[in-house]
This record gives C-alpha cells, structure tokens and sequence, in this order.
C-alpha cells in the first residue's frame, strides 16, 4: 500500500497525513475547505500545534503530501472528518462520514483498504460504512478490506503520541484488521491491537467518556466544597494520597471535539441502559453557569470584565466546544462588558461572542478578572501591572492557577472555584 488518499486535513487527518508522507507513502490530502487548502499550499500547517509546521513543510517539500479538493484513487483511503454533535438529537451527525464513502465508493478497486478515522458510534463501521461501500460492487471484507482505527491523541502532544502510543486495528473481518495493522505500522511505535471495528469504535467513546465522568466527579466535589466550607483542591491533594484514588481537577467545564462529545455517541447507542453519563454531561455542562454564578457575586452587569483564556485547555488553539467559550457567552447574554484575551486564538476566529485583546488592553479598568484557562502566559503574568490596570482588584481562578498570596498582596479579592467562604477566610486568618 504505497499510495493513500485521506480524507480531512484537520487537527487529526493532517497530522496523520504528513506522518505517512514522511514514512515513505504517497498521501494525497482531500480537504475542501478554502482556509486549508490556501495555507497547505503555502506549506503551512492550518493548525496551532508543536512541531506541526515543521512536520507538515517537510512532507510538502518531500513531494510526497499533495492537497486537493476531491479524492482520487489509490490502495488505502482514510476518513478523518468531523463528526460533531446534532445540538438537536444530542446524536452523532455522520453526515460527513456518509458523503466521504460515497465520494470513496465509485474509486474502489479490489484489495484496497478503507480505514475509519472519526469517532463514531459503536456499529457504524459494519452498519453506515460497509453497505454504502457495497454499493462499488465489491464485497466488504473480501473484496475490499474495511476498518475502524480511532486516534488516540492529545492536543498539544499530537506527533509524540500518533507516533508513540498504542493504537487499535478494528477490522470488519479479521483480515481487515490484519490489513489494518500493516498500513500503520509504517509511523507508528506502539504497540497495535487487533479486534474488531465495533469493539474499536466502542473503546474509543469508553476512553473519552470515562475522563468526561470523572471530570463530572471532580466538579461535583468543588460544587459541595463551595457548600460547606471546604478547599476543595487541598481536599483532592489529601484523597489523592490514597494507593487507589486519583481524583481529577475540577474546573470551568470540558471541552473538545472528544470528552464534551462522544459520550453522547453511547447514549444514543443505548439511551435506555444509561445512568451515569447522561449526569455526567448535565454536571459538565452546567459548570460555565456556576462560573457565572461567581462572578456575579463579585460584580453585576453592566460591569467591565477580563476573561482570561478561550480555549477549551492550555495551550491550544482550539476552541472547539470550549466551556469558556461558553462563559463568555453567558457573560455577554447577561449584560457584562466582556473582553476577551487569548495568546493562542486568532482575534478573526469564527463564534467569539465578543473582541479578543492583548492583555494589557483587557485588563484596564476592569472590574473583574475571569481567570478560564491555565495557559502560561496568564500564570506569569506580571501582578504589578495588573494591579496597576484593573479598577476593582477582584479575580475569579476557575483552574487553581494562580499564586492567591501573591494576589492579595497586590490588594487582590481572589475567589477560586471550589473554595467555600469559611475555607477562605480560614486561609487568610492569622492562625490558618
């Protein structure tokens, strides 16, 4: 298999892509959107990630990762499209999957290999994806080999961990799989497990949603620590203690294409045998009210506030599903003066619900701060100069990021979330 046609040059598809290209095999990259197309051309990467740019240049320059618009034949295809969440159903929008089979399907030749990329819901591969191949003529998983080989990623470590982890070849018959298994063994280091596609593609929502549901855990902690008077982050330090507790940090909400998304994908896979996700997504989706909640107990609308960080974690440029997104939303609804300030988001980003600022900008004359993501740049931050700036010294840390002593001593009110009022006040009485 020494000629690939990939479908979707996004924040997995190009990754993955320049990985083969570099690897030695002919990618042609299909991707329809303008922005990508115009910024691959060029021989820059369309996405903020590290080491990307230089990934994506070499394999441009190597001659071997060409882009286009529509696919074209060759031995393996990959589908690496969105699948993102109908906001109507709560249910897997497949249509992109769908229309990326069927522009693969009259290219079919016997003996290629189609591989499924996108997270979809358990039984897609056998019951969407096979029959409209079908359709070609060709029998899946005799004439043409079909499987499911989901990422494994983190945003911010995609290259190491594409390269680096284990990786799943579910096949829709075990010679797919085994087929599978050879087209990635040409990048990838780890070890790669064969099975079949439905228990691939159920792995990978388990994985996703198993972090959404202790996420949902964690905040639901801070939710009773604000209640009774507790620090809900020394409380978590002290339980982690224990050989088998390993609470996770609560914060603002979750985000993502992945953890905010696929668990959906199993509750529509089976909504009457599910309890606890459905909560899970209710805690998770609830959080940027709650943050809310705090910072009208330090200032009302019309007030002028500083939120500090739009992505949905630290040093990404992804906003996709971003809880403080979605704060800043509710702020704006609300009635509050909003600025925005992110190092890592273009200020022409589609969705921003209002303008993105430097900082110093942000800051001046605020009257409060929103700290929403931990990136670097808000961490160290130089506290003189935001004492200077903003009018009313009262900050709001939804990630436990900053230094609260050397806040205050620049005449900061610092609230966290997750900290009740007695916790507070026993933190700055003269005998805590």
């Amino acid at each position: 298999m020494n000629t690939i046609c990939l479908l979707g040059l996004g924040y997995i598809g190009l990754p993955t892509g320049s990985m083969f290209a570099l690897a030695g095999k002919d990618v042609i990259g299909v991707d329809p959107s303008p922005r990508v197309q115009a910024a691959l051309q060029d021989g820059q990467a369309s996405i903020d990630e590290p080491e990307l740019q230089t990934l994506v240049a070499a394999a441009i320059n190597s001659g071997r990762l060409r882009v286009q618009t529509r696919p074209a034949p060759a031995d393996a295809f990959i589908i690496a499209v969105p699948t993102p969440l109908d906001p109507l159903t709560n249910r897997a929008d497949l249509s992109y999957v769908e229309r990326a089979a069927r522009e693969i399907a009259p290219l079919l030749r016997r003996g290629n290999l189609v591989v499924l990329e996108s997270t979809v819901p358990p039984g897609t591969t056998r019951d969407l994806l096979a029959p409209i191949l079908a359709e070609s003529g060709l029998r899946p998983g005799l004439d043409v080999f079909i499987a499911h080989c989901p990422e494994r990623v983190l945003p911010g470590r995609i290259l190491v961990e594409l390269e680096q982890n284990d990786r799943l070849a579910g096949g829709l018959t075990p010679a797919c799989a085994e087929r599978a298994a050879d087209l990635y063994t040409a990048f990838v280091k780890g070890q790669i497990m064969r099975t079949d596609a439905t228990t691939a593609e159920m792995v990978k929502v388990m994985e996703n949603t198993f972090r959404d549901v202790n996420v949902a855990l964690a905040n639901e902690f801070a939710l009773i620590a604000e209640r009774v008077g507790v620090d809900v982050w020394e409380a978590i330090r002290l339980a982690n203690h224990h050989p088998r507790v390993n609470v996770l940090r609560p914060g603002p909400g979750v985000g993502g294409h992945c953890i905010a998304v696929d668990p959906w994908f199993l509750v529509g896979a089976a909504s009457d045998a599910v309890r606890v996700i459905p909560s899970s997504r209710e805690i998770n989706d609830g959080m940027p009210r709650h943050v809310l909640g705090r910072l009208n107990t330090l200032v009302a609308p019309p007030a002028r506030v500083a939120l500090l960080g739009v992505t949905y974690k630290a040093e990404v440029d992804d906003v996709r599903e971003s809880p403080a997104l979605r704060v800043a939303e509710l702020a704006v609804e609300h009635g509050y003066a909003v600025r925005l300030c992110d190092p890592h988001v273009r200020p022409d980003t589609p969705g921003l619900p209002a303008p993105l600022l430097p900082i110093e900008q942000a800051l001046r004359d605020a009257d409060a701060v929103v700290l929403l993501v931990d990136h670097r740049a808000f961490r160290e931050l130089d506290l003189d100069l935001a004492a200077a700036l903003v009018s009313h010294k009262r900050i709001l840390d939804t990630r436990n990021a900053l230094d609260r002593a050397a806040w205050r001593a620049r005449g900061f009110e610092i609230g966290v979330l997750g900290v009740g009022l007695q916790a507070r006040a026993h933190a700055e009485s003269p005998s805590a």
